[in-house]
């Protein structure tokens, strides 16, 4: 995997019949230094939050404190969705299944990049204003404010930050020790990996934490991290509880949890690899047939980090790995590996053979649903740009379209890495980003008016969801300072 991947550090541990068989780590915490990557080192989790997000609520609900069915309302008054009967009826369990309307990715802006400068409160604000892409609670389209409003939650009934809770009813409990969520010192906590991304065939550091790492936003739903000892820790409770891990955390939370609630379409890829039949998610955790095998399974990505848990709760049995490097295809690859070592052993397939899959795949994308080539796109020079101005979003906020020296600047107010120059494809208008930020080329199209409009969309359709361009409508609201 390091070869095939060239990936700067790897953190991998399996587990069979309730029992560690297998741990091991390669490469470096930053590409380079010297420092190797340990059991002990520390790796941004991503999306693997959500399921410790879920335990907290599940505690909750064992002691009392909160029931699934509740309105949200209850906890969060000021919580609305754009449809007022949405509003009403959504439950805290409707928060947990990708099934609440927003779009794929809707509101992810104000999460990532980090840091910027946007509240938890911002968000339920802002959670007002984004357009549902279908209806409540027919689709599954993945989501992460939610998750952040589901915190919030936890918060108002535990009567606790979250941060505060999910030490306290999660962390320390298990013995978690190593995992972090809130700030912390990174000197002090020591042994972290930082994220890189490839550039002419390097792995290069990006978004280095800094000494005193602060508390984010987004930690419901995907900023804690966690060592491999303790990754695999938390696996083992959900496969093998003790009797005082089910004292921790009752059957039936466990099962509810980890149960369809959602149906989640099953991809051509995985009907073939897998043949996979269903595929759902339950509260934090996705789930799916594997060669006749139930595998319960979450990943985790972040600029620079990927991670995958996955349990076989039948056989007791799953695996966790870390990755601290842009890893989207090696996850998929590695992830596939290690699920045929309990499902098809005698099969024989490696990496090669699904890497290469992979390098297929991608060659046979029609030219149409690729990005269009934008490395000869032209900055404009501001004397040639009408559009300059101050513009407003009603969830993301202001923004600044303003000469600076010899280009136009994109600028955001919340969100101060959010940076770019204005350039000139063809006919339309392009964002390039600063720096490493934003890794994605942003289309810009002015629309005439009283006041002027502007929208936004990914340059390559496929990108990622999480850079939701395509939800936002800024409206002029005053020319440049």
């Amino acid at each position: 995997m390091v070869a095939r991947y060239h990936l700067p550090g790897l953190a991998v541990g399996v587990i069979e019949n309730g029992q560690v068989v297998y741990s091991a780590t390669r490469g470096e915490t930053v590409a380079g230094s010297g420092k190797k990557v340990t059991p002990r080192t520390l790796f941004k989790i991503a999306s693997n939050s959500k399921a410790m997000t879920t335990a907290l609520l599940g505690r909750l609900v064992d002691q009392g404190k909160l029931a699934w069915d509740d309105p949200v309302t209850r906890y969060l008054p000021d919580f609305r969705m754009v449809d007022p009967w949405v509003t009403r009826n959504m439950r805290v369990a409707d928060l947990l299944t990708h099934s609440s309307g927003l779009p794929e990715g809707g509101g992810d802006l104000m999460l990532w990049p980090e840091p910027n400068d946007f509240s938890r409160a911002d968000i339920i604000h802002g959670l007002g204003y984004i357009k549902p892409g279908y209806s409540f609670r027919s689709q599954y389209q993945y989501d992460n404010l939610l998750y952040v409003v589901a915190g919030e939650v936890a918060a108002a009934a535990g009567g606790a930050p979250y941060e505060t809770l999910m030490r306290r009813e999660v962390f320390e409990p298990l013995g978690l020790s190593r995992c972090q969520v809130g700030a912390w010192n990174r000197d002090q906590v020591g042994d972290v990996a930082q994220p890189h991304y490839r550039k002419d065939g390097r792995n290069l550091p990006m978004d280095r934490d800094g000494p005193e790492v602060p508390a984010i936003t987004a930690a419901a739903a995907g900023g804690i991290r966690c060592d491999l000892e303790d990754m695999l820790a938390w696996g083992r409770n959900w496969l093998a509880p003790t009797a005082a891990q089910l004292k921790w955390l009752s059957p039936e939370q466990r099962q509810l949890l980890q149960s369809p609630h959602m149906l989640i379409p099953v991809s051509a890829r995985r009907r073939a690899w897998d043949h996979s039949h269903v595929m759902a998610y339950g509260y934090g955790w996705r789930m799916t047939d594997v060669d006749g095998q139930w595998v319960v399974w979450h990943t985790g990505t972040l600029s620079g980090m990927y991670s995958m848990l996955a349990l076989l709760p039948d056989r007791k049995s799953g695996f966790v790995f870390m990755i601290n490097g842009e890893a989207g295809d090696a996850r998929t690859v590695l992830g596939e590996v290690l699920i045929k070592h309990f499902t098809a052993p005698g099969e024989g397939r490696g990496v090669a053979l699904y890497a290469d899959a992979i390098e297929r795949e991608a060659a046979k994308r029609p030219a149409a649903a690729r990005p269009p080539d934008a490395s000869g796109a032209a900055a404009v020079p501001p004397a040639a740009f009408t559009w300059s101005g101050r513009y407003r979003d009603p969830w993301f906020g202001e923004i600044a379209l303003c000469p600076r020296g010899d280009a136009v600047q994109w600028a955001s107010r919340k969100s101060p890495r959010m940076h770019g120059t204005v350039r000139q494809l063809d006919e339309r208008y392009l964002v390039r980003w600063d720096g490493d930020a934003v890794d994605m080329d942003a289309w810009l199209d002015p629309h005439p008016g009283s006041p002027p409009t502007l929208t936004m969309a990914k340059l390559d359709p496929k990108g990622d969801f999480s850079s939701d361009f395509e939800d936002l409508h800024f409206e002029r609201i005053g020319d440049c300072p």
